[in-house]
This record gives C-alpha cells, structure tokens and sequence, in this order.
C-alpha cells in the first residue's frame, strides 16, 4: 500500500492509490478500513454520510458497506457504494450475499457494481432474513456456498474477493476443523482476503492464523474490531460473533457497570491495546465495525497512528 494513503490527514489524489484490497495488503503496510451499514431512515442516512465524511477526513485504507439479510438493503447498498465510489476518495468494498438470489439476479449486482466502477467485494453467504440463526434455504435458482459466489464473481471480471473468517467458529460449523476446511475451500476457489467476524480476545484470531497456515493457506486475514462502549453490546456479543464473551473482560467491565463513561473508557483502552497486540503480532490491518457512529473508532484509529505514524499524527487536522 502506498504509504501517504494511509496516513490521517492525508488526501493523495485517487489515480495514487491502489484500487484492489489485494495491492494494498501485498504492499505490507497495515490497512487500516471501517465499516457502515445502510440505514433504515432518511435521517440514518443523513446521519451516515456526516459519519462517512468524518472518516473520510482520516484517509482510511479502504470502508466496506454491508448487505441486509435477504436483500432487503440491497439497492441503498448498492446506492451508498455508487456514490462514494464517485463523489468521495474512500475506496469501497460492497459486501455481497447468495441469501434469496438466483444466480441470475447475482449476475444482475455484479453487473451494477462493476458498472460504478467498484471491483471490491466481500462474498458471505449470509444469513437468514428475520433469524439469523435460523434455518438457511437455499434460493432454487441460487447458491449453497460462499465459495460459488466467489468463483462466481472471479469469472465475472476483475474482482478482488473478500470473504469471512471466524476466529472462533461460524454458529453453524459442527466444529472448529469443519470451519477451517470450509475457509480454506474459499480461499482455494480464489478469494484474495478474509476478514473476520469480530471477537474479543486477540488469542482467538491468531489460533485461527495458526489454524489456517497449518492447511497450507497463506490468504491474508483482517482483524475485524469493535470497541465495547456499552453494556449492551456484551450481552448481544455471543450473537454478533458466534463467541461467548470473555470471562476475564467481562469482569472488568462489571467493576465499572455504573459508570458509562467508565465503561466507555475501557472499552476504547481494550480495544486499542487489543488492535496493538495484534499489529505487533503480525496482522494486516484492523477493520473497525463503526455501527454509523465514528466517535470511538476514531478515537483508537488516531491513537495507533499518534504510536505508529508520528509525522502522520502531527499532520492530522
């Protein structure tokens, strides 16, 4: 990755700078990327793009925007993706389901994202719209697999293709080796990058490394963070992820559990010293789940450039 494209601050012009996840993690510098998902209201979507040009103002690596289940934000996806693909310098990832679509309807959304010129796409599977644990039916006309959507993209043009890792294991897997060999089967059929599902505890990502090196698999995986700022988000942690919370942060979080701005706090300190951890051992990036909000994943993304990139950090505005 070119550095001036990941420096805070810094607005280099777009014919600069890579437009392939893939170029940017072959370079060897960390990327640093944010995620969105489209809103449900028009005062969301205001609200999304005042957060969207926050980050912009950071030169991330690259922001992603997700893919309601069933389709249901399919073209606010496609429209958000469109629009900062022309009228900002964020390099977008369109995150990309087979739930409820044909594979002549995939082609059709390939086609509009190519058409806007967006070749970044992450490929999932998805999951079932209203449950996502419940039942997954595949569309007759449609795909089983992640992995057929990312062959189908890989015959479908240029693409660089994302796909999705769990540091602990997809809820589905009947174990920890079966969710392996299902990542490495995507990788093989061409995918250039994963990025993991979120976790919290910086052990679990590099098991998994550890885990998918072993097969022989050396695709680049992305850490994916998100900063605990509320209790609640602890108690919906085990669904978000497919993991339990951890026991020994968890604690810690009960001794501050009266205190929001105590919790806050910490949650920002674990996940900075988490992102940290991570960057010293070796990881390509961190992607930051933003939930449309930019405050706290701002606040550890300009403290990692301060530590990282001091002359960056000086030139922030």
């Amino acid at each position: 990755m070119l550095a001036s494209s990941t420096r805070p601050g810094s607005a280099p012009a777009l014919s600069a700078r890579p437009r392939r996840i893939r170029e940017l993690l072959k370079a060897g510098e960390p990327t640093f990327s944010f995620e969105f998902f489209p809103p449900k209201t028009p005062e969301g979507l205001r609200k999304l793009w005042r957060v969207i040009r926050e980050i912009e103002a950071l030169a991330p690596s690259f922001v992603s925007v997700t893919y309601g289940a069933g389709g249901g934000t399919r073209d606010l996806t496609v429209e958000i993706t469109e629009r900062m693909a022309t009228d900002t310098t964020l390099l977008p990832v369109a995150h990309m389901t087979a739930v409820n679509h044909s594979v002549r309807e995939l082609r059709h959304l390939i086609g509009r994202f190519a058409a806007v010129g967006v070749g970044n796409i992450l490929a999932l599977r998805g999951d079932p719209p209203g449950d996502p644990l419940g039942e997954w039916v595949r569309h007759p006309e449609g795909l089983e697999y992640a992995e057929q959507l990312v062959r189908l993209l890989k015959e479908s043009g240029d693409f660089c293709v994302g796909v999705a890792a769990f540091p602990y294991k997809h809820p589905r897997s009947p174990d920890v080796d079966s969710d392996v060999e299902y990542f490495v089967r995507k990788c093989r059929a061409g995918a250039d990058y994963a990025i993991t599902q979120m976790f919290f505890d910086a052990d679990d990502y590099l098991r998994l490394r550890d885990r998918v090196a072993a097969r022989g698999c050396d695709v680049p995986i992305i850490p994916e963070i998100m900063p605990v700022v509320k209790l609640a988000t602890i108690e919906r942690s085990e669904q978000l992820s497919g993991a339990p919370f951890p026991r020994h942060l968890a604690a810690e979080f009960e001794r501050v559990a009266d205190d929001p701005e105590a919790v806050r706090a910490l949650g920002i300190e674990q996940a900075q010293r988490m992102c940290e951890r991570l960057l010293d051992e070796g990881a390509p990036g961190i992607h930051f789940i933003t939930f449309n909000q930019s405050t706290a994943t701002r606040e550890i993304y300009q403290q990692i450039a301060a530590d990282r990139m001091p002359a960056a950090a000086a030139a922030r505005p």
